[in-house]
């Protein structure tokens, strides 16, 4: 579905492209010799903008993916500690039950001395 609205809106963005520039040509203050001047040298500039254009978005991406790697490593380190803190806590807590259960199992001093 959401394929379907993103082909539905970029060929809404085509034909409203399209219209207006027909729109503009025929209403355009210019002559068709110099609307065709204009358009040439629009066309003859495309390429040199396309590769301006190819370069920002890569350079965009580069420091958008450059941000997500640190931000990554960042997260995993913090997970790791984390993880570290729970083993210890874990790890102390089962010798804190381990020392109970001893106690426990001793027998006390007042039981000894009535055998």
């Amino acid at each position: 579905m959401a394929k379907n609205s993103t082909g539905a809106f970029i060929g809404g963005i085509l034909l409203g492209g399209a219209i207006g520039a027909i729109v503009g040509v025929l209403v355009a203050p210019r002559s068709g010799r110099e609307t065709r001047q204009i358009l040439k040298k629009s066309a003859d500039a495309l390429p040199e903008l396309a590769e301006d254009l190819s370069t920002t978005v890569q350079f965009q991406a580069d420091r958008l993916s450059e941000s997500a790697v640190q931000n990554w490593e960042g997260t995993l380190e913090r997970l790791k500690e984390a993880i570290a803190a729970g083993l210890d806590a874990s790890q102390l807590k089962a010798q804190e039950l381990n020392e109970m259960r001893n106690i426990a199992a001793k027998p006390t001093s007042s039981s000894e001395q009535r055998d």
